[in-house]
């Protein structure tokens, strides 16, 4: 068995404790989870921003057109691919590949912004021509940076859309869901560059050909501007979208000091604001934002994993990030526990799994179980060498001291224990031999399952039943009798 293979298994071994150490669990009487929202556009979903749970939703999953909505996609994809000071240069295509009369900068032919300023046009004055020309200094084309926005949005665990362009004007094949465009959304308001920019009221862009004054512009987004009959507190930042097919569309993100929301409004009939306003008022009034990575739970989980001999080159701990929602009158002991060896779709790399978390049936988040890299780990075998070399060169002045006459003795007392010594030395062979086989055969029977089946059979190796582990009884035996 390699150390690699070795090493995974001891992890999943004590995965097993996790449930425990998380969140001790009793039974409990379910508070209701609440529902007395009164949405009027065809699809709209309430998510909590640290979570991803949904804490309400209509028609989450059918298929509308996100209209402007876009442009948080197509910002998060520059923020992360660009240099915000490199220089874009606006080309006859990404000027005058839009609809007549739709959301622009009046920006021209040649005109040069950073992408920087691109990023406040697009986002506050939703300049379609500003999303053009991001995208071609991004990807080299409108097509192939459409290939990137629906890689990224596979990437987040999206299955409800495709994007055919950086704007969001009309195309048959340009659509989302609302539960897609939450995610896309959450991601986007993780990054600090895209929430900064979006939650500007107002930028001064430069000047351009058709204003060579420079110009002021104003986020569209009436719920961030004092002024605005729609001002809403709490309101950090998000997208306004329209067009003749889309209706009215409204991405929006807001926070107090318990939890933070997402609110996607899609197919609304100038009933957006409204619906997003009731959206807000209902998840701040009826749940809270629970945070996982606490130090008392750190220390516990970590306390147990160091009683695993020599086992100091990982530290394994759940994500900072984790957390979970609820109801405000439900008691956290009362939720459940699922650990998911599958599921690899937004995974860190160094996951070890997911355990995902649910109240009374409803998905209320998940938390990544991972092995971080000890920094002060030193291996065994650099402890061993250390010894051994001082211990080498105290036998080194030894040796020097050594006369003629200490060298013969040497040489005689070696021939007498000479065949002593290659007795033991035969032995050890035939043993090594012995270990090698038992080792090889081993890794054999092991290479034959599965890392899902491994990390299974190491679990029910130490009691967890099929149910336990999420599967059958039939594929508890057909796993047991591989190996």
């Amino acid at each position: 068995m390699n150390a690699k293979i070795f090493k995974k298994t001891i992890i999943t071994l004590f995965l097993t404790f996790i449930t425990v150490l998380l969140l001790p669990l009793k039974a409990l009487a379910y508070v209701d989870w609440p529902a007395n929202a009164n949405i009027l556009s065809e699809g709209a979903i309430l998510m909590d921003a640290d979570s991803g749970a949904v804490l309400y939703g209509k028609n989450i999953h059918e298929h509308y057109y996100p209209a402007s909505i876009t442009k948080i996609l197509t910002a998060l994809i520059v923020v992360e691919n660009c240099n915000l000071d490199d220089v874009v240069t606006f080309s006859k295509n990404a000027v005058y590949n839009v609809e007549a009369g739709s959301s622009s900068a009046g920006l021209d032919v040649g005109d040069t912004l950073t992408v920087r300023d691109c990023l406040y046009a697009m986002l506050l004055q939703s300049a379609n021509e500003a999303a053009n020309a991001l995208a071609e200094h991004t990807a080299g084309s409108i097509e192939e940076f459409a290939n990137m926005m629906n890689q990224k949005a596979s990437n987040l665990g999206c299955t409800d859309s495709h994007f055919v362009n950086p704007s969001g004007l009309n195309s048959p094949d340009h659509y989302t869901s609302a539960y897609d465009y939450a995610l896309i959304s959450r991601a986007a308001f993780m990054n600090p560059i895209v929430t900064e920019i979006d939650s500007a009221t107002y930028y001064n862009l430069p000047p351009s050909k058709r204003v060579p004054t420079g110009q002021t512009i104003y986020n569209h987004h009436s719920m961030l501007r004092k002024t605005s009959g729609n001002y809403y507190q709490n309101a950090i930042c998000g997208k306004t979208g329209y067009t003749t097919l889309a209706g009215n569309t409204l991405v929006t993100y807001a926070r107090n000091d318990q939890i933070g929301l997402i609110t996607v409004v899609l197919n609304g009939n100038k009933t957006h604001y409204t619906d997003t306003q009731e959206l807000l008022n209902f998840g701040f009034a009826n749940f809270k934002n629970i945070k996982l990575s606490t130090a008392d739970i750190t220390t516990k989980f970590s306390s147990n994993i160091s009683m695993i001999p020599d086992f100091n080159e990982y530290i394994i701990e759940p994500d900072d990030n984790a957390s979970i929602s609820l109801p405000n009158n439900a008691d956290i002991n009362d939720i459940k526990s699922t650990m998911d060896f599958e599921s690899v779709a937004g995974l860190p790399a160094n996951a070890l799994c997911k355990v995902d978390y649910t109240y009374n049936d409803y998905p209320i988040g998940s938390v990544h179980i991972l092995s971080n890299k000890n920094a002060n780990y030193v291996p065994e075998e650099t402890k061993v060498v250390t010894i051994e070399t001082a211990q080498s060169e105290k036998n080194n002045k030894n040796i020097i001291q050594i006369t003629g006459q200490n060298f013969s003795n040497i040489i005689l007392s070696f021939s007498k224990k000479s065949i002593i010594i290659a007795g033991v030395i035969a032995s050890l062979i035939i043993l090594l031999i012995i270990i090698i086989s038992v080792r090889v055969h081993m890794a054999k029977k092991e290479n034959d399952f599965s890392d899902r089946e491994l990390r299974i059979y190491n679990l029910l190796k130490i009691g967890w039943t099929a149910s336990d582990c999420g599967i059958s009884e039939d594929e508890a035996k057909d796993i047991l009798k591989k190996h």
